[in-house]
């Protein structure tokens, strides 16, 4: 089953009251392991709409039966995506409410759910999140690593090789890294780190965020990985952190060879007779970041 295609191409505005259960794909945060960290929102949409698409049906049974909730439930998931993905919007489109959920977190986010989504508003069918809990997130804020600039990439490779390749792109990066990883796993990712990055790169390991067994292990990757490889095996939901490279963002005796951004911003000017704010501009245009990132990277090395 397909929907039909939309005629043309043109920019959408959508608007509507968000106290009204109108038909629409509302996308629901659900917990991440405490059955408490969910909004009242989200409950009355749970409630209210006329079904829910799930990531695993007997998982948000279980939040559900919890909340006495009694909507009609059915599975999508990466195996009929595509199929159930049509089914949704069609009904969508014949005035039907639908709320998108994974078995945790927000849907879209390393889960199911980008083909929905995208089907929908190409369909012109109004899109409207219920934000809530999300895992990376919660770990970021608790980590004790700056969040004020950061970069998420879901799921590390499960190979070694383009493992190693991802942790040596970001090796000089001046962003906090975040990475979801399976517990089978973190060890040997652990050693990459150590061998790519460096005994001494900050790392944190948040595991079971919200769950009666929640751990922050927060230090050098090297303390780090002793720590885990002294355990009888490792289990639970993981979220991995890595500091941002110090000496790269501050020029420091360790940085590699590509200038600071404060220098680079003093040779722009110098050479292109522009004023800061043009020169940081492009700063920014040249690594790739926005000029917001270019800024506060120079105010940390002032």
């Amino acid at each position: 089953m397909s929907a039909p295609e939309p005629k043309g191409s043109e920019v959408q505005s959508q608007q509507r009251h968000p106290a009204v259960i109108a038909p629409a794909l509302y996308l629901v945060a659900t917990p991440i392991g405490n059955l408490e960290d969910i909004t009242l929102r989200a409950l009355r949409v749970l409630k209210e709409v006329d079904v829910i698409a799930c990531e695993d049906t007997r998982q948000t049974q279980k939040l559900l039966n919890h909340y006495n909730i009694a909507t009609r439930t059915v599975s999508y998931h990466e195996h009929n995506e595509m199929t159930r993905a049509a089914e949704l919007v069609k009904d969508l489109q014949e005035g039907a409410s639908v709320a998108l959920v994974t078995d945790a977190g927000m849907p879209g986010i390393s889960d199911p759910g980008f083909r929905l989504i995208s089907l929908a508003i190409r369909h012109h069918m109004p899109v409207v999140p219920i934000p809530g809990a999300s895992a990376f997130l919660a770990a970021l804020v608790a980590s004790g690593l700056p969040a004020d600039s950061f970069r998420f990439s879901g799921f590390l490779p499960a190979k070694r090789g383009e493992r190693k390749a991802t942790l040596e792109s970001v090796k000089t990066s001046p962003r906090t890294q975040v990475f979801y990883e399976a517990p089978h796993r973190v060890v040997e990712t652990l050693a990459d780190v150590v061998e790519v990055l460096g005994e001494t790169r900050q790392v944190v390991i948040a595991r079971e965020v919200t769950k009666l067994h929640e751990e922050f292990l927060r230090g050098r990757a090297s303390e780090v990985l002793e720590t885990l490889k002294s355990r009888d095996g490792v289990k639970g939901e993981m979220t991995l952190l890595i500091g941002r490279a110090e000496a790269a963002a501050h020029g420091g005796a360790d940085a590699p060879a590509r200038p600071s951004v404060r220098q680079r911003l003093e040779q722009i000017m110098a050479e292109d007779q522009l004023d800061e704010k043009s020169a940081l501009k492009k700063v920014a245009r040249e690594r790739g970041i926005s000029k917001s990132e270019a800024y506060r990277e120079l105010q940390r090395s002032r």
